[in-house]
């Protein structure tokens, strides 16, 4: 059996403000070639399909379009679970028609899959947490535990605030879990498991969401089942668990989602494995579309010669400026006529003193010259016309409901 393992989508995805789908809809488009190509059999997606548990329209018509290629229309099965960025609910909605193309949803723990026949297989068998598939004759029995919370579980694992019984608690119930599914594996089935979570150990990056709460969700490598392959979610880094009783992969994220991912490779795990056999592990390298780059420049003339020289090149670019003063928005506004991609500029100061005069008496001043002094001493750069247009909406809503709310209590007195 030929499986295919991969995660951590995150469609819809902003690069501070940019837009992240042109990128994922090419990843996808390699995706579904590379599915073709290498014969896969078997799909694993393990959770954060999206973003955010409100995903934009094009981030989930870019999913259905791109999952209706990769199962061949219905002919190749592909289990999907939720993952603590989607919304269970959301993500499962399309279930009755998912099913026509080969697509399981599976959004709590607790979910069951529907049984019935299915394009080239068959779900003989589900049940909470497991289900069993034929395809072509072969049986593979794939325990799913989609990202388990106390709400998604729907269980209160401590009354204690110790961060460490908390952790342990929570690390126990996950293991049980596991332990209670894996009753129905087999010697002669291909034995999966399916999980998005923190294991201890793992290598994080900047862009995830932190499930772990300081440590309170963090799950001991001990806690995962015998699978012959756990496929799991949640770290960006395609790495595998150290400590773990059998293989356990993160697939990690198929983009640079932040500028501490740009070291190492991005890439999906194909799985070749038989019954009561080791599996082969291997990763297969994704293109990187668009790389994110951090420029590190001596003043702000070396970094428009280098914005300049590298105009046409498509990547994302944060910007580091060393300056002894602050950046005008002129130079700001040069610098990102020159280069469209600009992520972020950030002077940095070579003088310990902040060219910011310390204001004595701030009564007489009003929000807007409040708001331009705060994010000048905290950015050390002036705001742009853009931030303050927001920033002065803003204002302009909270008045809104600030005067209606007003009304409202003067009309009912």
């Amino acid at each position: 059996m030929r499986i295919l393992h991969t995660s951590d989508w995150h469609l819809g995805k902003t690069l501070e403000g940019f837009s992240r789908l042109p990128e994922q809809e090419l990843f996808l488009e390699e995706l579904i070639e590379i599915v073709e190509r290498e014969n896969i059999e078997l799909i694993l997606l393990a959770g954060d399909i999206y973003d955010t548990p409100n995903p934009p329209a094009a981030a989930e018509k870019l999913f259905y379009q791109s999952m209706k290629k990769l199962s061949n229309y219905g002919k190749r099965p592909i289990i999907v679970i939720a993952g603590n960025h989607d919304s269970p609910d959301r993500l499962t909605a399309a279930s009755p028609l998912a099913y026509e193309q080969g697509i399981i949803l599976l959004g709590t723990p607790k979910s069951v899959a529907a049984l019935g026949d299915y394009g080239n297989f068959s779900i003989t068998e589900a049940g909470e947490g497991y289900v069993k598939i034929i395809i072509q004759g072969q049986e593979i029995v794939t325990i799913t535990l989609p990202y388990p919370s106390e709400k998604r579980l729907n269980e209160i694992l401590t009354y204690s605030s110790d961060e460490e019984e908390m952790r342990l608690s929570y690390s126990q119930r996950v293991k049980q879990i596991f332990e209670e599914l894996s009753q129905h594996y087999r010697k002669d089935t291909i034995n999966l498991a399916m999980s998005h979570l923190y294991m201890i150990g793992g290598e994080e990056c900047d862009s995830e969401r932190q499930i772990q709460l300081g440590g309170s969700f963090a799950v001991d490598c001990s806690a995962l089942p015998p699978a012959q392959y756990t496929a799991l979610g949640h770290l960006h880094r395609p790495q595998p668990v150290r400590g773990a009783v059998s293989s356990a992969y993160y697939s990690g994220s198929p983009l640079q989602y932040s500028k501490s991912e740009i070291n190492y490779s991005k890439c999906v795990y194909i799985v070749d494995v038989e019954p009561g056999q080791e599996p082969l592990v291997q990763p297969y390298y994704l293109k990187n579309y668009k790389p994110i780059e951090v420029w590190k420049c001596a003043n702000i003339e070396e970094a428009l010669e280098r914005c300049e020289k590298e105009a046409e090149k498509d990547i994302w670019v944060y910007l580091e400026i060393k300056t002894d003063r602050i950046l005008t928005r002129s130079e700001l506004k040069a610098l990102k006529d020159i280069r469209r991609d600009i992520v972020e500029i950030r002077p940095l100061l070579t003088t310990e003193e902040r060219e910011i005069e310390e204001l004595e008496d701030i009564t007489d001043l009003n929000i807007m010259d409040l708001f331009k002094s705060f994010y000048l001493y905290e950015k050390k750069t002036e705001v742009s016309e853009e931030v303050l247009e927001m920033f002065s909406n803003i204002i302009g809503e909270e008045g809104e409901k600030d005067e209606t709310i007003a009304v409202e209590d003067s009309g009912s007195k």
